[in-house]
């Protein structure tokens, strides 16, 4: 029978895929893929056109056969492509690291870069610069005996990070709460105890039972007017996966932390590195701990007094000390006498009025078309599909995964489903998903968003342009291939700044029954929370960025991870919101323990320097500046990883990033110099 993760066809079959196709394809793919690995590395004499060109010819079709399955295991996970999903993990590591380890490739790619390098034109000669310094990365010089551990290190990691990830879905999708008294639920917006209703009713049982998705969750928190709903909630988001709170021991990632950041650093021993930050920092534009380290630091210097003053001001507001479940709620009330709270703006940002306005942002800005088509195969009901041309043709295409449900994965991103390819050997236009986890559409109307929501989405966006909008035709380049970790939220990040634009509000806002765009006096009320408590907001940011890059920078073997000894000393140093002995958030920090940011969680901080600095420059000239819009796609946008993302910031600014314009942003005052 044909296999649909092997079939030749513009789009995944998603409408076709089970999980008893993924293990057979994927194991037929990897197998012709290895052979033909063999007859490119032996081809005299190696040149670009015969052995780099059809390399990444092979690369992007392994890539285009495994981003289906990987997408489909996060939002719409099930027992049985779980199982199917982990036994192609193995394989698959096995593969990039013996192909990253391939000694005749490296040779051939060495002999490329001397012979043909110097007549190259840029991007080619960078495709060999990544390949080798990947090649080295990965151990292609170890010996046999050190080579092979690297390469157990990697299947281990792999398989880790994946239960890990596993552990967090599966306590999240386990708890609920059920509250019989209805002034528990006083306060929280009239769809999510609509749907709490409807549950316990299929349940056979009174009142309303709250799920822990990441709506619910946070609408608790913030809206929940009964302080004991908020700490419920609170421990079980905390603890979730760990040997605390209502599920203790029953999912602990403790233990897989510990063999995570065991093998990361026993992986960058073997290649000659002092701990994994270091080995880390090698593909990233800050190069060294010390500037990263030093980063965030000159950054808590200009926030954490400002962070004091404001937890002061919150903590006199509600008239007693405060736990930690207290601070979203009270912020919310706060900010409601300040300037406006996020429920009462969520009439005005109905889905469908928010994705006009931001599609006519994208066309504004880069001249392109976004249009919605219906013929796509999709995994999901509410999944919609989206093509983007241009005055030069078809550009690419995105689906839009919107709303949370059960099985899952919390949280949202943009991830390739498809990357741009223009070579000899194949041709592809660029597709993307961009998942978020929204609150569903009620009976009677479309789905409502708060601004944070919509901050979201324009984030997500800007990812997904980045991806789109690309002209390198490498896939190893192209779109956010090749772009240095750090660097990679840049265009994500300044696509943010549009949602707090007076006219794109306008344009985005609509009152879900009257139509009506955001009242004046509200949208002024807004624009005055993009302010409200920035200290807070930046120390919690950088109490994750130093716990994340000291727990990988001070690893050693003989203590162990001292993984919360570290996060109640990251707490105290740069923290001023209170935090429970028993709180466990590391245990579902997925970004670091089983996403890409490990030793990276500070990349968000540091690309949102470049984002701010680079919308300044837009603002010097106008917003929709086509000039400064055609600027910033041809130095930043349409690079790719072929460009060196210091010289391309240069290139757009004229100079090295600064910090200034993001503290302005937030109303912080940058920090005396030492």
């Amino acid at each position: 029978m044909h296999n649909p993760l092997l079939a030749q066809e513009p789009l995944p079959p998603f409408d076709r895929i089970e999980a008893s196709d993924v293990e057979p394809g994927i194991s037929a793919l990897l197998a012709r893929a290895r052979g033909r690995i063999e007859q490119i590395a032996s081809h005299e004499p190696p040149t670009f056109a015969t052995v780099v060109e059809p390399l990444e010819v092979l690369r992007h079709g392994v890539a285009r056969a495994w981003a289906p399955v990987s997408h489909l295991n996060a939002v719409l996970n099930s027992e049985a492509l779980r199982a199917a999903y982990n036994a192609c993990l193995p394989l698959l590591s096995a593969y990039e690291t013996d192909l990253a380890q391939n000694e005749p490739l490296y040779k051939a790619y060495s002999t490329i870069a001397s012979h043909e390098g110097p007549t190259l034109d840029p991007v080619r000669r960078r495709v060999l610069e990544l390949a080798l310094r990947d090649f080295e990365l990965a151990g292609v010089g170890l010996p046999g005996g050190a080579k092979q551990r690297f390469k157990a290190l990697m299947l281990e990691l792999t398989q880790l990070q994946s239960k890990f990830e596993e552990n967090v879905l599966d306590a999240t999708s386990a708890w609920s709460h059920h509250v019989t008294d209805p002034a528990q639920v006083r306060g929280l917006n009239e769809t999510i105890v609509e749907r709490a209703r409807q549950r316990a009713h299929e349940q056979r049982m009174e009142g309303w039972i709250l799920t822990l998705d990441q709506p619910t969750y946070v609408a608790v928190v913030t809206n929940a007017q009964s302080a004991q709903l908020r700490r419920v909630f609170y421990e079980a988001w905390s603890t979730r996966a760990s040997d605390r709170g209502p599920q203790a021991g029953r999912w602990d990632n403790a233990p897989i932390i510990e063999q995570i950041l065991a093998r990361r650093h026993e992986a960058a021993g073997i290649l000659g590195f002092g701990n994994f930050a270091e080995y880390a920092l090698q593909k990233r534009m800050v190069r060294s701990p010390g500037e990263v380290l030093g980063f965030l630091e000159q950054l808590a210097r200009a926030s954490r007094s400002v962070a004091l003053q404001e937890f002061a001001e919150l903590r006199d507001f509600a008239g007693h000390e405060l736990e930690a479940w207290d601070i979203g709620y009270y912020s919310e009330q706060l900010q409601q006498q300040h300037a406006v709270s996020q429920e009462a703006l969520r009439p005005y940002f109905p889905l469908p009025r928010v994705l006009t306005g931001l599609f006519e942002v994208a066309e504004r800005l880069f001249g392109v078309r976004i249009l919605e088509r219906s013929a796509a195969p999709v995994w999901h009901p509410d999944v919609r599909y989206f093509e983007i041309d241009s005055d030069g043709g078809p550009v690419g295409s995105f689906y839009l995964d919107p709303y949370a449900r059960p099985h899952k994965r919390s949280g949202a991103w943009m991830d390739e489903c498809i990357g741009r390819m223009h070579l000899a050997g194949g041709a592809a236009l660029p597709v993307a998903h961009l998942v978020l986890n929204l609150l569903p559409p009620g009976a009677d109307g479309p789905a409502l968003l708060t601004h944070d929501d919509v901050l979201t989405l324009f984030h997500e966006f800007g990812h997904g342009l980045h991806h789109l909008l690309t002209r390198v035709d490498f896939p190893s380049l192209s779109g956010i291939n090749g772009v240095a970790w750090d660097a990679v939220e840049l265009p994500s990040q300044f696509m943010e700044n549009y949602a707090w634009n007076r006219q794109v509000l306008q344009r985005i806002s609509g009152h879900h029954r009257s139509g009506e765009p955001l009242p004046a006096d509200l949208q002024e009320r807004l624009l005055a929370t993009r302010s409200f408590q920035a200290g807070l907001h930046m120390t919690r940011q950088l109490e994750f960025a130093l716990f994340d890059f000291r727990v990988h920078a001070e690893y050693d073997p003989g203590r162990g991870g001292r993984v919360l000894e570290l996060l109640h000393e990251v707490h105290r140093q740069v923290a001023v919101v209170p935090m429970p002995q028993w709180n466990r958030f590391p245990m579902s920090f997925g970004h670091i323990f089983a996403g890409g940011y490990c030793a990276g969680y500070y990349s968000y901080k540091w690309a949102e320097v470049l984002a701010a600095d680079v919308f300044a420059a837009f603002e010097a000239h106008g917003v929709f500046d086509r000039a400064t819009a055609r600027r910033y796609v041809d130095t930043i946008l349409s690079q790719g990883g072929s460009r060196d993302p210091l010289e391309a910031f240069i290139a757009f600014r004229g100079r090295p990033p600064r910090i200034e314009a993001l503290l302005k942003q937030h109303g912080i005052a940058a920090p005396a110099p030492r």
